[in-house]
């Protein structure tokens, strides 16, 4: 599929940032070359509001349900203030991605979370398991965006 043809990937309407805010786990992902391999892996969100920014914790085990805990923290800024819905992370400086909330639950059980290109994907729920039926419409979902859910691989949990 060539993904330059595809259209331009729509945002949730809007994201209320405080009820954003927490724990989320991981439920499987197109993942990142620093996610491979990855277990039991988790994004804490939290406000700062000093900074005017989103710290994220990122945590996994490493191999294993045994391995090693590797944390990755990141900021997150806000790119759209209308829809709060588009943000840039910032793995470390100066590096910024876009980073979009493709779909969100009305009660915020969980999310997921898109970038312009396709080459990567998270669906994160609040708890450790997820329905299955809500998950495979989810895979359905950004399989219709243009992603390759071939890629898509679910995280021990």
């Amino acid at each position: 599929m060539d993904k330059s043809k595809l259209p331009k990937q729509e945002t949730v309407p809007y994201v209320d940032i405080p009820k954003f805010m927490g724990n989320w786990f991981v439920i499987s992902a197109i993942p990142t070359y620093f996610e491979k391999d990855a277990f039991q892996a988790t994004e804490a969100y939290t406000w700062n509001e000093k900074k005017d920014r989103i710290d994220i914790d990122y945590r996994h085990k490493e191999g294993s349900m045994n391995g090693k805990e590797k944390s990755i923290p990141q900021k997150a800024f806000i790119y759209n203030k209308e829809t709060n819905s588009e943000w840039r992370v910032q793995p470390f400086w100066p590096l910024k991605f876009a980073y979009l909330v493709i779909d969100l639950a009305p009660d915020y059980s969980d999310t997921v979370i898109g970038v312009p290109d396709r080459d990567h994907v998270w669906i994160m729920a609040r708890s450790r398991v997820m329905n299955e039926d809500r998950y495979n419409e989810l895979v359905e979902k950004i399989r219709k965006l243009g992603y390759d859910t071939s890629k898509l691989i679910k995280v021990p949990q």
